[in-house]
């Protein structure tokens, strides 16, 4: 702002010192008046009193319009400035407008990372778990092994007690001919065919069951 004060100050100075010469330039051609302020010049003066009335109008008034047009550029807001004071604005919502983004966003972030956080620990949970009933489970393949084996003594046990028990229950009947045991309702011996008649068995077999 210094700057562009002190630019304002030299123009408008050099400005007016234009529209003096510009002014004494037109009396000079209306009323054939003597330039005298070309004079002021040191060094040049001579070669300046040289001027005709009309190159010394045309040097001032082209003089005074630059100068004036400068000291306005200078004092009014300049368009090259304008438009880059613009750009830099733009550039400045955009950046607070990306930053907000970004915050939205870390916000979102920071909710994924405590999702995934949480989701570790489950999973962590349930490695545990499966580990656990892992362990259980070859803990009770043992028992199992066991069960089964015991299963099956069972059912050779009652294969053997059913056998005991045929025997038990049929050791009394027997063939006449080929003395094997037999069953009370066998009317024909399956063994040699012999036709059976043990009334008084069956009723000792019937009132034994």
């Amino acid at each position: 702002m210094r700057k562009k004060g002190i630019a304002i100050w030299v123009f408008t100075t050099l400005t007016f010192i234009s529209l003096i010469h510009l002014i004494e330039a037109l009396a000079v051609l209306l009323f054939n008046s003597p330039i005298r302020l070309l004079a002021l010049y040191p060094f040049i003066n001579q070669q300046l009193q040289q001027l005709s009335a009309t190159t010394y109008l045309a040097i001032t008034a082209a003089s005074t319009t630059i100068l004036w047009g400068i000291t306005c550029i200078i004092a009014f807001d300049n368009p090259v400035e304008t438009f880059l004071n613009q750009i830099l604005s733009d550039a400045k919502k955009q950046t607070a407008t990306e930053n907000q983004a970004i915050e939205s966003k870390s916000d979102i972030f920071d909710l994924m990372y405590e999702t995934v956080d949480a989701n570790t620990e489950t999973l962590a949970q349930i490695k545990d778990t499966i580990r656990n009933v892992r362990a259980e489970v070859k803990e009770i393949e043992p028992i199992k092994a066991t069960m089964e084996k015991a299963r099956t003594e069972i059912s050779s046990l009652k294969k053997e007690l059913k056998t005991i028990e045929e025997k038990i229950l049929f050791a009394n009947i027997l063939c006449p001919t080929c003395e094997k045991p037999l069953q009370p309702d066998f009317n024909v011996c399956p063994y040699c065919g012999e036709n059976l008649k043990l009334p008084q068995q069956i009723i000792a077999v019937k009132d034994y069951k």
